[in-house]
């Protein structure tokens, strides 16, 4: 893909490639209020004030409410290198679960979940939660497998791998100047 940007490793490339999906104009500026949507993208689990902070951030002063992707870029890199916003284990997920299903059922209900979603920590909207829906609950059933969906949950190559790939690169790179 040509963004007209130097992209040194794979992890920027990631990154762009996110990006470059909310950048109707092709003019490597998106709208503040995509940004979530960018990291969620990127398998990133991030919570509003995260997703506030890193607007903060990167907000761009020559086009307030926008993000331009350099800035975007070198920021979240960082973020993600140091293991920020990083999705929960599946067995971290699935303990979870096991605590909401006493009487494991090895299933919750949609209502029920719905229920925790949106009253419970970091609060889902109604919009979050449809689009939870297709990918959670069991057509046939109507309930949600819990172990099947974190099944579907978890990415093939995660973001947060490549990201220590790429740290550790850059140590190796400043210890050869050392020498």
């Amino acid at each position: 893909m040509e963004i007209g940007i130097a992209l040194s490793n794979e992890l920027e490339v990631r990154i762009s490639e996110a990006f470059c999906i909310f950048d109707h104009h092709g003019d490597k500026y998106i709208d503040t209020r995509n940004i979530g949507n960018v990291l969620r993208f990127l398998g990133c689990v991030p919570t509003n004030k995260e997703i506030d902070e890193i607007i903060a951030a990167t907000d761009s002063s020559e086009n307030p409410g926008e993000a331009h992707l350099p800035k975007f870029m070198a920021h979240v890199s960082n973020l993600l290198m140091n293991r920020k916003m990083e999705p929960a284990s599946p067995q971290k997920l699935l303990k979870a679960f096991e605590v909401l299903d006493p009487e494991n059922k090895r299933f919750l209900t949609k209502e029920y979940f719905a229920k925790l979603m949106m009253e419970e920590g970091e609060k889902f909207s109604e919009e979050e939660l449809k689009a939870i829906w297709p990918v959670a609950i069991d057509p046939i059933t109507g309930n949600i497998p819990y172990v099947f969906y974190i099944n579907k949950l978890k990415h093939k190559t995660s973001i947060y791998d490549i990201a220590e790939a790429v740290k550790e690169e850059i140590a190796e790179k400043e210890k050869e100047k050392k020498k």
